[in-house]
């Protein structure tokens, strides 16, 4: 039987996504980690000790690395390069690639953290996310976030607490579009 992070390779191999190794010297990226929301308080021993848990992939122009609907237990934090984050909106075919079909609700670089909500919930993507530029990411699974607590507990509870942090900045910027739209669409 293969291990979670064998059928998460197959799968990132089958989206055709380039498999590069493991995350090895995330330290040595000092301009990421002061970046990135996630990383920019981590040392770079716990850097190290992260980035000892990730796989690397690479991505090129116009490939999908997470796929609207998909279920799946992991994230990825991006080392280089440039995605969009669409939404399919209400009608459009689950598989459909015709212009118009998806909403973009952002585009995110290098440092930024995209998947932790399926990563933590296991709940489906609620969106996708294609490579705009040449993209190399990290990924980060559930059993590799449960062993780096296992193993190194203040590094895990340092981790969750960032995640967590940034989901509620991603809940407040929400919330504020939404009262937004709100006020120009007036009582209902």
């Amino acid at each position: 039987m293969p291990t979670a992070n064998q059928v998460i390779e197959q799968q990132l191999r089958e989206r055709g996504l380039q498999l590069l190794g493991p995350c090895d010297h995330l330290s040595h990226r000092t301009e990421l980690l002061a970046e990135s929301a996630l990383l920019r308080d981590f040392t770079p021993a716990e850097a190290e000790l992260l980035g000892a848990h990730m796989l690397r992939i690479g991505a090129q122009p116009g490939q999908i690395l997470i796929a609207e609907g998909e279920a799946s237990d992991w994230m990825m934090i991006l080392l280089h390069g440039t995605v969009d984050i669409g939404k399919r909106k209400v009608g459009a075919e689950m598989d459909s690639q015709e212009p118009g079909d998806t909403t973009r609700l952002a585009v995110l670089r290098q440092g930024a953290v995209i998947g932790e909500m399926s990563m933590l919930d296991g709940e489906p993507r609620y969106a996708s996310v294609w490579a705009l530029s040449e993209v190399e990411a990290a990924v980060l699974t559930r059993p590799s976030v449960t062993r780096l607590i296992n193993s190194h507990p203040a590094l895990g509870a340092k981790l969750l607490v960032k995640l967590t942090q940034q989901l509620a900045q991603r809940l407040r910027n929400t919330s504020n579009q939404l009262v937004k739209i709100l006020r120009k669409t007036g009582p209902a």
